[in-house]
């Protein structure tokens, strides 16, 4: 003996909280349901990049070794391939959420906690709402402060030096 339920709605169709003891499948389950989505770690982390650099006060993402090696690889022909957008930026993936950890450079005279405030929640709206994951966190690692008189290829130059 099968126990299925199945509750109607106003018009004689069932309602979307129909349920079966295996779950509805095929014809039964809503369109929204049919299959499977999965999101890469990299999808992730380009959003999450974008998103941490519209907020003011943010000049750049990655590291001084990050930036530096981002650099040199912007130079080789073939080697930029869209890695600027993600450096700086781990993501870890799971089913149903993600957790980000940014290394950021921040502008000079700005204020490092609200800048961090801003980053975390426009990361996670974006995220939340281009991908339907749950953000569990935003780790921010503040690893600069660019400074006003501080040239944009000094800066990557000199990181890159070997001493």
């Amino acid at each position: 003996m099968t126990n299925n339920t199945t509750s109607v709605g106003s018009g004689g169709r069932p309602d979307a909280g129909v349920s079966t003891r295996k779950g509805r499948t095929g014809a039964q389950a809503p369109a929204e349901t049919r299959g499977r989505t999965t999101i890469a770690d990299g999808v992730v982390a380009k959003i999450a990049g974008m998103a941490a650099r519209e907020v003011p006060g943010i000049h750049n993402l990655g590291g001084g070794v990050a930036r530096a090696f981002g650099a040199m690889r912007e130079r080789v022909p073939g080697g930029g391939g869209g890695g600027g957008v993600t450096r700086g930026v781990k993501v870890e993936v799971g089913e149903r959420q993600a957790a980000v950890d940014l290394n950021v450079v921040v502008e000079y005279g700005v204020s490092i906690v609200d800048v961090a405030g801003d980053v975390r929640s426009n990361v996670i709206g974006e995220v939340e709402r281009m991908t339907g994951l749950e953000v569990v966190e935003v780790n921010i690692a503040v690893d600069d402060v660019h400074l006003p008189d501080e040239a944009e290829g000094e800066e990557s130059e000199e990181e890159g030096r070997v001493r």
